[in-house]
């Protein structure tokens, strides 16, 4: 399965976008395409605008989606600033958003990307190469109570003070410079009971320094902040989360529009001024079925919240 995509939820993600073959789709979180190209041979002279801030994505994914040029929008940008993207393209309102969240095969399996604590590689972790941060930044520098934050926070990790203080500890010595160097700090912070759990002992470490050099709450947050805004009546959202800390924020964001009413109970008629905006489609979030665990291990956290604009 080494550096092979496979599209999560792909199915579901397509029937909860219930798509127009003439509509406006965004693929917010373009990745190697599986996604978009399932978006785009359902359309007819709709259109897709597909954006990834991974340079790498747009390149492969570019290829893939060749026969589908004159329908297809690539934009290397980074899915917080998705009305300025729209703006930009002249769309004021699309039919339908997907967005995958998290870290994609390709990116795991890549050797010199560092998001693995399986693969010994150099402590990188950015989505997009260009930018600044990589996780050998904030491994080495940043104090000891913002990795305890992060790792508490991003990973909940229960050892999260154990560790970072571990890593102070180590990288007094020599810089930490690759992921190995890395998971060996982690194993020596932790008590023999936790090393013996199913899950690897730095995965929690690993979110929490990858959502943090790639501001990854963040910039989801923003995204639900104009993404509602900018569906057509009728349009559908369709986010994919991998942890409980995305999957609360893309909750929590449909709730507040869908319903959001402030009132105190007693109250006969709403007072607050809310106006319902969004209506979920699926109650409980959606997950892989057991055959498609089974083809892709990789999608047991995913989780997929739809909801239609009104």
């Amino acid at each position: 399965m080494a550096g092979v995509h496979v599209p999560v939820l792909l199915e579901e993600c397509i029937a909860g976008l219930n798509i127009d073959p003439d509509g406006i789709y965004v693929d917010g979180t373009l990745g190697r395409g599986g996604h978009s190209q399932a978006i785009v041979q359902r359309l007819q002279k709709g259109r897709l605008i597909a954006i990834d801030r991974d340079e790498a994505a747009i390149d492969e994914a570019g290829e893939r989606l060749r026969p589908w040029a004159g329908r297809v929008t690539l934009v290397r940008d980074n899915f917080r600033n998705l009305s300025a993207i729209l703006d930009g393209l002249g769309v004021a309102k699309v039919d339908g958003m997907l967005f995958d969240l998290g870290v994609s095969s390709p990116q795991l399996d890549d050797s010199e990307r560092g998001f693995s604590y399986t693969r010994d590689a150099p402590l990188d972790m950015r989505m997009d190469r260009q930018s600044p941060l990589t996780a050998r930044t904030v491994v080495n520098e940043w104090d000891e109570g913002s990795l305890r934050r992060i790792f508490f926070q991003y990973g909940e990790e229960r050892y999260a003070a154990r560790i970072a203080a571990a890593i102070v500890r180590r990288r007094g010595e020599k810089p930490l410079e690759t992921t190995f160097e890395l998971v060996d700090v982690i194993r020596s912070a932790m008590p023999a009971p936790a090393l013996r759990e199913k899950q690897h002992p730095a995965k929690r470490c690993f979110q929490a320094l990858r959502i943090a050099v790639n501001e990854e709450l963040d910039s989801l947050s923003d995204m639900l902040d104009t993404a509602m805004d900018r569906l057509n009546p009728g349009g559908r959202l369709c986010v994919i989360s991998f942890h409980s800390l995305e999957d609360r924020l893309v909750k929590n964001a449909i709730r507040a529009r869908e319903n959001g009413c402030t009132c105190p109970p007693e109250f006969p008629v709403c007072v607050c001024g809310f106006h319902q905006t969004m209506r979920s489609v699926t109650r409980k979030p959606v997950t892989p079925s057991e055959e498609e665990l089974a083809r892709n291990p990789r999608a047991r956290s995913a989780k997929l919240r739809v909801a239609e604009r009104l």
